[in-house]
Order: structure tokens, then C-alpha cells, then sequence
């Protein structure tokens, strides 16, 4: 006989109830297995569903998994802190103001601030960036489908890693990026013989002027044509901001836009600064509460 499963869905980077990346959240997982958490992943089609396996913490934080519409994921920003928000608003009675969830990559701290100025923001510290392979701009730019000289020839189209590798392609302007029409053929040409599966473009153009960077995520390796907001691919940018100078200096402090060319407008904050032993990387935002209900399971 089923038996019912809470479920939450929640809008994460948002600006508002209906933008941002929504997620759903679904709690006391543990009694489902790999095929049912994929089937539901499937059911709701977001770009990523999330489960939390246990409302009590194990070595210092709370088990959780993350699905896309075709596989799991060792780790994704924005399910990260729309997850930490349900534990902190539906679970926890007393919580504290820095979660800990224990993902595949390994454990990711979330801290709530509650005294930003444009509310309350849940910052994840993301794991340091590892950089990797380089690519020409003749080999990205069609599968863009622009012209190779839209692609800004002072920084480099690097793989970067934080716990999922994305391509980060500098574009010189918005128009180039309002541009893009994504070559799938070509494109899953290219992940074929690349770790990183997904391209992140940026361009110093924004829609809204208080913003320092314009960003598109597409993920069709995935099952994500396109997403309105990428916590680890912003992670991957930060770092790659503060490791080529970017903006002239080592340290990252922005304000980023997404979505925009779909319909989903979101904010990120990025953080990023040089340490010792690697790029100190954090990613911010608001998280919004959509909907509650129930599964039959």
C-alpha cells in the first residue's frame, strides 16, 4: 500500500515568488531506494530534486542526495542552500546558523545571514576550484553558433571543477550572449572526449545595472537545456575570476545575473579569494517558498 512522502518545492537565487531555479525537496527519504529517488527526480522535472535521508545529523551534518532528470549529481549550488533552507524552516527546531549537508563531494557548509540588505541570503562554501583543460575559441564558438572573435581573447575557455566541471567561456557582450542558439550535435561532440559536460558563458554586459556579470548554463549532458540559476558553475566562475584577474585583481566580490533570457531572472552573490592552499569560493542568494504536498510512494 503507498505511503506518503512531504515533499517542499522552493525557488532558489530568486528575486521574488516565480524566478530564480526552482527545486523540490523532498524529506524522510530514507526509506526510498536509487530507483525510486530517479523516478521521482523524473516526475518533477526540475533541474535538480533533492533528498534529505535523515533529519538528525550524522558526523556533524545531514545526509543528502541530489538528482537530476537522468542521473545524481556529487554536488549542485542551488539545491544545496534550497535544501538547507527546509531543514532550517521545516525541520529543525532551533536551527543553527551554519548547516552543514553531507553531499557526495563530500561535506558543504551553508551559513544563513539574515542582516543583508536585500534580506535574508544562504551562502555555500563550495569546495577549491580545480582547473583544468583549455580550449580554442574555433572549437566553442560553433557550437555556440557565433563567430569566433565574439569570445574574449584575454582569458582563457577553462575547465573549472568545484565538485562538477563546467567549460567557462568569456563573451565580450550581452548581443553575444542574447546570441546563442546551442548546436547540440556539435556540442555533445565535444563532451565526448571532455570531463566537463557543461558550459557556462559570461559577458561584463548586463540587463540591470547594479549586476557586474551576465551568465547562461547549458547542461544538455544533464537533461537541463538550458538553467535559470548554477550555484556550482558560479562557483566555477568565481574561481576562474580570481585565478586570470578578471577585474584586475585577485579577489571576487559580485553581483551576478541569470535567467534572463528565459524567463527565470535570477541573482547570484559570488566570493572568491586566494588562500594558501587554494581559491576560498562562496556563492549566495535568496531562497523562496513555492508549494507543500505530499507524495504517494
Amino acid at each position: 500500500m503507498p505511503h506518503l512522502i512531504p515533499f517542499y518545492i522552493v525557488d532558489v537565487f530568486a528575486v521574488g515568488a516565480y524566478t530564480g531555479n526552482p527545486l523540490a525537496v523532498i524529506t524522510s527519504a530514507h526509506t526510498l531506494d536509487d530507483q525510486q529517488m530517479q523516478a521521482i527526480a523524473r516526475e518533477m522535472n526540475y533541474s535538480e530534486t533533492t533528498f534529505i535521508l535523515s533529519n538528525t545529523p550524522r558526523s556533524g551534518g545531514y545526509d543528502v542526495r541530489i538528482f537530476t532528470p537522468k542521473q545524481e549529481l556529487p554536488f549542485a549550488g542551488h539545491p544545496t542552500l534550497g535544501t538547507a533552507y527546509i531543514l532550517k524552516e521545516k525541520i529543525l527546531s532551533s536551527p543553527p546558523d551554519t548547516l552543514t549537508l553531507n553531499l557526495k563531494v563530500g561535506p558543504i557548509p551553508v551559513t544563513i545571514q539574515g542582516d543583508h540588505p536585500l534580506g535574508e541570503i544562504l551562502w555555500m562554501q563550495q569546495n577549491p576550484p580545480q582547473f583544468g583543460d583549455t580550449f580554442p575559441p574555433e572549437t566553442l564558438a560553433p557550437i555556440l553558433n557565433l563567430p569566433p572573435e565574439a569570445i574574449d581573447p584575454r582569458f582563457p575557455i577553462q575547465a573549472v571543477s568545484t565538485g562538477v566541471p563546467f567549460i567557462i567561456v568569456p563573451l565580450k557582450t550581452l548581443s553575444d550572449v542574447q546570441q546563442i542558439q546551442l548546436q547540440r550535435d556539435r556540442y555533445f561532440e565535444l563532451i565526448t572526449n571532455s570531463e566537463a559536460k557543461c558550459i557556462l558563458v559570461f559577458c561584463p554586459e548586463t540587463y540591470r545595472r547594479e549586476h557586474q556579470l551576465n551568465v547562461r548554463v547549458f547542461a544538455d549532458y544533464l537533461g537541463i537545456p538550458e538553467d535559470p540559476a548554477t550555484g556550482s558553475a558560479n562557483g566555477c566562475l568565481a574561481g576562474y575570476l580570481a585565478e586570470h584577474n578578471y577585474f584586475n585583481q585577485p579577489t571576487v566580490d559580485l553581483q551576478v545575473e541569470q535567467g534572463y533570457e528565459i524567463e527565470r531572472p535570477s541573482l547570484l552573490f559570488l566570493k572568491a579569494k586566494p588562500k594558501t592552499e587554494g581559491i576560498d569560493v562562496h556563492i549566495g542568494g535568496q531562497v523562496v517558498m513555492i508549494a507543500q504536498g505530499e507524495l504517494f510512494v
